[in-house]
């Protein structure tokens, strides 16, 4: 049953802008699979039901602001493609691990491996003397062949320099770490922040300069408390979400 094989009852106290809103929802849900093709304009969906095109424009405006519709200029109206799920900020998990246990296929492109002299960040970051040489690891992170995040890390050269020698395209990064050179991650501390990409960011992404972007810094420390990671992550904001869990004292 097609989204104009419904009708809208004008009997009923219910306004019509919810009912259709209501169609729209079980129609996006349930029959709309394609998330490159647009639903139908404003016009098809006034005529269809005999209602005036503000209240379709209502209706849906409703929708783009919760965020299941989305517009594009000259193009029409698409749906939202779900979000993942991220639980980055609850555990200290690989990419890898995360996305495959949610069905998505995880892919890695390396962009840069190198010994640099870490500058006053990184170096505050790590507990490094500025100019102490550090391992730079860039990798765009892709799910289903779709782009995610783009994190650039840096490590201690005396605890990584190993890593100079490794395929990230295969392999993880704490897997390496903990497998191979023997450093055990005890806990991690992230702040996240809320940024617009800017124009080299969006085009690493394949986004919009001043898409919203959900910006990540993390420190992972071993069990002595020594710095082994600082790490800066970009997310799309238009393809993930984060959840915090938080405990009562």
């Amino acid at each position: 049953m097609g989204l104009f094989d419904h009708q809208l009852d004008k009997n009923i106290p219910v306004p019509l802008y919810y009912q259709l809103k209501t169609l729209l929802e079980e129609y996006i849900e349930k029959e709309h699979t394609s998330y490159e093709e647009p639903i139908p304009t404003e016009m098809e969906i006034s005529e269809a039901f005999g209602i005036s095109r503000p209240t379709v424009r209502q209706a849906i405006n409703s929708l783009v602001v919760e965020g299941r519709l989305y517009r594009k200029k000259s193009k029409g109206t698409f749906v939202t493609r779900p979000k993942i799920h991220q639980n980055f900020l609850e555990s200290i998990q690989s990419f890898n691990e995360e996305m495959e246990e949610k069905g998505l296929t995880p892919k890695t492109e390396v962009l840069g491996l190198e010994v640099v002299a870490c500058d006053e960040e990184v170096g505050r970051a790590l507990q490094l003397e500025v100019g102490t040489e550090v391992v730079r690891l860039e990798r765009l992170r892709y799910a289903n062949d779709e782009p995610i995040v783009h994190v650039v890390s840096h490590l201690p050269h005396s605890l990584c320099s190993e890593m100079l020698e490794k395929d990230f395209t295969r392999v993880s990064m704490y897997h390496v770490m903990e497998t191979e050179l023997g450093l055990t991650i005890d806990y991690a501390t992230r702040r996240l922040e809320a940024i617009l990409a800017d124009s080299t960011t969006a085009k690493t992404l394949g986004i919009s300069k001043g898409s919203a972007i959900q910006y990540i810094q993390t420190i992972a420390y071993l069990t002595d408390e020594t710095p082994v990671e600082y790490s800066k992550a970009h997310y799309r904001g238009d393809r993930s979400h984060f959840t915090f869990r938080l405990k009562r004292k």
